[in-house]
Order: C-alpha cells, then structure tokens, then sequence
C-alpha cells in the first residue's frame, strides 16, 4: 500500500496573515467553504495566530462567530489554530486559568486541531496548553519553532521533538515561519525524526527566500506525513507553496493523497477574484509575492514581513525598509537569538525599527522587551550578556522559573471588569487577552 501524504490548508489563516496582514474577511472566505470541505484536505487552518486580533481590531467580527461559522461547514475536514503557548494569541504570558478556559471553548466553538508552540522553545511555556488540549478531546500538535543559531542544531530540534512527544504531543510540526530550512537540513531533521518518533511529523515552511517547495519535496524523500500549502493565488512570496503544485508532486513522487484537484482549481478560481480585489484596494502589497533569498540572512518571517511593510508605509518611511532588514539579525544576537516568531519576531522588529528610525540603538526600548530581558517570557536560547541587560533594566530580579507561576488566576476578575459588556464566557476571554480592543469591541457590538 502506498504512503499517503496529507494537505493542511492555509488559505484562511496563515496565507493572508502572511501575504496581507491578516485583513480577510470572513464574507471573502464564506463562498469556498464548501469547496474546500470537499477537496481532501486533512485540516484546514483557519484560527488562532492574528486572526482573532485581526477581527475585533480591524475587521469588526465576532473571532468565536467566525470559528463556528467554519466549522459549520467542515463536514469532512478538521478545522485547525495556532496557538502560541502560554501567549494564547497575545503578546505575552496569560495564566493558567485563562489559558485553559481559552482552549475549552476554542474546542467548544469547533477547534478540532491545536497547534501549540513557543516562541522560545521553552517546554515549560507548552506544558498547560498540551495537558488542557488533550483533556477536551483535540488533537495537541506542538510545533518546534524552527531558526537558525550556534545552539540551534538538528541535535537540539530532535531533542526538543522527544521532550514534547513525551509529553503528551499527537504529532509534531516543523514550525519553519521564515523560508529558512534548507532542503537537505530538512532532510536531516525529518529523517532524525521519524527515526525516534511514532507520531506524525508535519511541515510548515514559507516561500520567501524560494526555498519552500524544494524543502517540502526532501522533507517528503525523508517520511513526513503532512504539508501545509496554501492554494495557489494566495501561494509563494511570504506565504506557503502552493497546493496545486505540491499536490502534483507527490502525486508524480508515487504518493497517495486524498486531494482531489478539480475541486483545487475551483477554490483557487474563487481566491483569484479575492485576490484582485485586494491588490486593487493596496490590502495585499505585490512586494509580499516576491521572493527575496535575503531572508536567508535576516530570518524574518512571512507575517512579519508584510506588517513590517504596512507599519513603515503608515510611517511614511518605507525608504528604510531594507535598514530595518539589516538591523533585525543584530536585535536577535543581542536577545539571545530567539527564534523569530509570535510575538518575539514582533518584538525584535519593533525594536530594530525604533534603532534605525531613531538613529540610535536601544534610545527607546518597548516594555515587551523588558519583560522579555526579566525572564518574563521564557529562557532564552543563548545567555544574554549581563552588561546588555543591565543597560536595559538595571538591577532588576530576573526569572529563572517557569513565568507563569508568577501569574494569579484572572478569569474572575476579568469578568467582574467587563460586566453586563459580557453575554458569554467567550466575551469575557475577548476582554481579557486584549483589554482596551476587546472592551471596544464589545461596546460597540452592543450598540
């Protein structure tokens, strides 16, 4: 019997998030539902990372509306979100309580497939999210978020794969949010893996340095089970490769796949008209569909890219586009290497943004990356220079233990704060992962 490769679709998350921001509505995804139902997928992405921030701050709908909405229509197919650890969807550590009831009612709205991770690779941020996932009944797929460092090695990503495998993961994810895994060090990685591990082994790669699709066909050669691609006019440039084409691929490599491409040709017809109406109203800037192999370098990921542009843009300073660029790896080194992703890509890219925009590094350093040099975050992948440190915050104590056993229950005080704005648990979760917007949201939404 043939393998099987499996598709996760990306379409209605990490696709748009990456090529424009995260800006689609939910009325320019709610025509191909039923398509994409029943093209073959295994998932389709279509919640979590800024999705949920993207709605109540931009696009005026309901997040938890948009989940059922989907999941309605998912006869066949299991709907799937990104979640980042201990940060659910924001920007920093939530405690315990609010952790575990956000994962409880994403499952309840119609979250089949949670993909965990941690912006440092700090276990000790996945541990709540994991436990809680598996004890409503969804499937737990951590994602390693994969970068490149003099620590970061295919020994240390293999290491942390076994470490979240014993802890209760159903598959892992190659979280690579930058186009930065190469081919063979692809190979390498997935062949160690499936080599010490039962569970399915899933890809995530972007196409901004050109390097996606080539990875994807030796992360196939070396046994994954599962791609995530987006359909093709949302595909390449900051996005994933595209699906019609890796669909052929394996097809061609011998592989089984449940795919079924009329119905790929007749969501990728639907898209392309969505597509063009949002290259005509300058949502989705052309930059983001080109390819740019100096990402290879600067490691900055797909959604941060197009944010990274909209920001300047809205500055006015689009001419400093490429110093930022050029800044960014500098930021990282300084930080202990982080891995760039959610919410530490948007953290180094703040910061490198005000260096170059100020004319002087470090004049101005946001809260978050504070919080971030007084362990708040997490461990860091590499020591942080003591002299750098104190340049930023002083004598301040550092945290050495797992940063959310700092945190008191908030779920209840949340709910006192929000009062009769709240109709639901979910209300309350809105306000209390985003304070100010979700309040707004909520007032608004009872006008």
């Amino acid at each position: 019997m043939k393998k099987k490769i499996e598709f996760t679709e990306t379409i209605l998350r990490d696709a748009h998030q990456s090529l424009m921001a995260t800006r689609m509505k939910y009325e320019d995804m709610q025509g191909a539902l039923d398509l994409i139902d029943e093209a073959g997928y295994r998932a389709v992405e279509c919640w979590g990372g800024a999705t949920f921030d993207s709605c109540i701050r931009f696009l005026n709908e309901d997040p938890w509306e948009r989940i059922r909405n989907i999941k309605s229509k998912m006869k066949n197919t299991k709907t799937q979100m990104l979640l980042r650890g201990q940060n659910l969807l924001g920007y920093k550590n939530y405690p315990d309580d609010i952790v575990e009831k956000f994962i409880e009612l994403s499952i309840k709205n119609g979250v089949d497939i949670i993909r965990i991770f941690d912006a440092l690779n700090d276990v000790r941020n996945l541990e709540t999210s994991i436990k809680t996932t598996k004890k409503f009944g969804a499937e737990a797929q951590v994602a390693i978020s994969y970068t490149v460092s003099e620590v970061h090695t295919i020994d240390y990503f293999t290491k942390l794969s076994e470490t979240v495998a014993e802890m209760g993961a159903d598959s892992i994810a190659i979280k690579d949010m930058s186009g930065i895994l190469t081919p063979y060090e692809a190979y390498e990685l997935v062949k160690n893996l499936k080599g010490r591990l039962s569970i399915p082994i899933e890809l995530h790669t972007h196409e901004t340095t050109g390097m996606g699709s080539m990875t994807y066909l030796k992360s196939v050669e070396a046994g994954a089970d599962i791609l995530d691609t987006a359909i093709s006019p949302f595909s390449g440039g900051t996005s994933q490769p595209p699906t019609e084409t890796l669909y052929m691929l394996v097809k061609e490599m011998g592989y089984d796949t449940s795919l079924k491409i009329d119905k790929l040709e007749e969501i990728a017809d639907h898209f392309e008209k969505v597509k063009q109406k949002y290259i005509e109203d300058k949502t989705l800037p052309i930059k983001m569909l080109s390819i740019d192999p100096k990402g290879l370098i600067y490691q900055v990921p797909g959604g941060m890219l197009s944010n990274l542009y909209t920001q300047l843009e809205g500055l006015k300073k689009l001419e400093k586009y490429n110093e930022v660029l050029a800044e960014i790896p500098r930021v990282r080194k300084d930080l202990g290497y982080p891995p760039l992703v959610t919410p530490m890509s948007q953290m180094v890219g703040t910061q490198a943004t005000f260096n170059i925009i100020l004319g002087e590094r470090y004049k101005m350093v946001p809260t978050e990356i504070k919080e971030y040099l007084k362990g708040n975050y997490g461990k860091p992948p590499v020591e942080i220079d003591e002299d750098f440190r104190k340049s930023i915050i002083g004598d301040a104590p550092v945290t050495k233990d797992r940063p959310a056993d700092h945190l008191l229950p908030r779920f209840e005080e949340a709910k006192n704060e929000i009062g009769n704005l709240a109709k639901s648990d979910e209300d309350v979760l809105t306000y209390a992962l985003f304070p100010e917007v979700g309040k707004k949201f909520l007032e608004n939404r009872n006008i």
